[in-house]
């Protein structure tokens, strides 16, 4: 598989969703909004279209500008309406089958469906699908979805899809295009986002993020709402809310590291947030130093918040290769090392002699961290001091983050004064779950009901783990399977 070993020590981002009703080149905005969304998910893309006879397909392994970038590509998917996702596999191998959109034909006919996030009790149905006598065409988890679609006993397209996802449990976000319907969903609780805009007065769009939008000149109208299933059609748009409401949860580390800076979450802008974050941090755990610097280019905007707070320099200690992609290099110990400088390299001329306060979004493994230190000191400067704009990451993530299993986790065996031991800093702190909860603007974290998904940082689940946990199949599927 061709990969990028430069990045084995971040959470990975889960996947983009986008989709375009109305427009007469929708391929091509939908290949602009993947753009825009291209840092959700590197590993593959694939659209879908219709035009009004014909559903169209393109999928492949790599970037959007690699698969979709030349024009022959946008002709041979025409229509007005589309679907698009890009990919990092959270579930199942990146291998083609794999690459969304996927697509089946129905009685109703064709539905073609894309999915952000991680169903949590999808090997468990999978059982029982398959003992039902279902096939199975990908390893995906989205695919349960279509395949509860496919048996469904229900008459509308959207009625088989609200008896689906009665069915499933975990985080999603989805956009599915049928002959006549484009529909977004967001699971009962918001874990994964998704937006609605408009662009004119008769084309609307299904986003991840709202810089999706902005790429291709479109208005932000509001965010689908936890639960929600709005579908655009001939007539208009139509809000269905089939689910029973319960508190929402949303992953906030879509504030710390996901989302781009210059999106607009809940009404806040990213970028403030980040800021805010760092500034908490200032508050907290400030130490004496000449400056601060971030690692390039999540710990940007925390850096800056921090040094505002603190009132001292914020400089480009270290600087960032941008065009350090995916390579054909297999990964062994010794190239993930040189990795790191082909990422980033120290800049002397600013470090040499001084006392440095280092500001990055997470610590999750501890290898890159180690190696950026290294590099720092080695570049002259007197003192590094680590600040992290996320608490300890603990637990691993069930819906739709790439987390390392919870034993490699660094924070999940050692404490603070162990970590700074390991990465070799003078001192680390990480920003509480208290300041982080004051900096996204709330007072407090209610300990009883969280109001976003942390569980990350405290292990507090909202949604069942059945297939870790080995739960029940559910009912309906349990009778499914014994007449089949």
């Amino acid at each position: 598989m061709i990969t990028n070993p430069f990045d084995d020590d971040k959470l990975h981002e889960e996947c983009g969703i986008f989709g375009i009703y109305g427009h007469d080149e929708a391929a091509a905005h939908t290949a602009l909004g993947l753009h825009a969304l291209q840092h959700r998910g590197q590993e593959a893309a694939g659209i879908v279209s219709y035009d009004g006879e014909h559903f169209h397909s393109h999928r492949a392994l790599g970037h959007v500008g690699d698969n979709f970038g030349n024009e022959p590509v946008i002709k041979n998917l025409p229509g007005s309406r589309a679907i698009g996702h890009v990919r990092y596999s959270t579930t199942g191998d990146t291998v083609l089958r794999n690459v969304q959109p996927l697509f089946a034909d129905f009685e109703f006919g064709g539905l073609a469906i894309a999915h952000n996030g991680n169903l949590t009790n999808a090997y468990t149905i999978r059982k029982a699908l398959v003992k039902r006598g279902c096939l199975f065409q990908s390893t995906s988890d989205t695919e349960i979805i279509v395949q509860l679609i496919a048996i469904s006993s229900c008459s509308t397209v959207v009625e088989r899809m609200i008896d689906a996802l009665s069915q499933v449990e975990g985080a999603y976000s989805l956009v599915a295009l049928t002959r006549s319907k484009l529909i977004g969903v967001r699971d009962p609780l918001g874990v994964r986002p998704l937006v609605l805009g408009r662009l004119g007065d008769k084309m609307h769009i299904f986003a991840s993020e709202t810089y999706a939008l902005d790429i291709i000149g479109a208005q932000f109208v509001r965010e689908v709402e936890p639960g929600e299933i709005v579908v655009v059609d001939g007539d208009g748009v139509h809000s269905i809310k089939p689910f029973r409401k319960v508190p929402q949860r949303f992953c906030i580390f879509e504030y710390i590291y996901f989302s781009r800076p210059d999106a607009l979450i809940q009404n806040r802008d990213v970028y403030s947030v980040r800021k805010r974050i760092g500034a908490e941090l200032a508050r907290e755990s400030h130490v004496s130093a000449d400056m601060v610097i971030p690692v390039p280019d999540s710990g940007v905007p925390a850096a800056m918040g921090y040094a505002e707070e603190a009132r001292i320099p914020f400089e480009l200690g270290i600087i960032r290769n941008h065009y350090v992609g995916r390579t054909f290099i297999e990964p062994t110990e010794q190239i993930r090392h040189l990795g790191v400088k082909l990422k980033h390299n120290a800049n002397p001329s600013c470090l040499k002699g001084k006392r440095v306060i280092l500001v990055d979004d997470s610590i999750v493994r501890g290898t890159t961290s180690t190696k950026i230190v290294e590099m720092v000191r080695r570049a002259g400067a007197t003192e590094v001091h680590m600040r992290i704009s996320s608490p300890p990451t603990t637990h691993s993530c069930f819906y739709g983050i790439d987390t390392p299993k919870r034993e490699k986790l660094l924070a999940a065996r050692h404490d603070v004064e162990e970590i700074r031991r390991i990465v070799g800093v003078d001192s680390l702190a990480y920003i509480s779950i208290a300041g982080l909860y004051r900096a996204v603007g709330e007072t407090v974290r209610d300990p009883a009901q969280p109001q976003y998904c942390d569980a990350c940082f405290t292990g507090d689940y909202p949604i069942r783990l059945t297939d870790q946990e080995g739960g029940p199949v559910p009912e309906q599927l349990s009778l499914l399977a014994e007449r089949g």
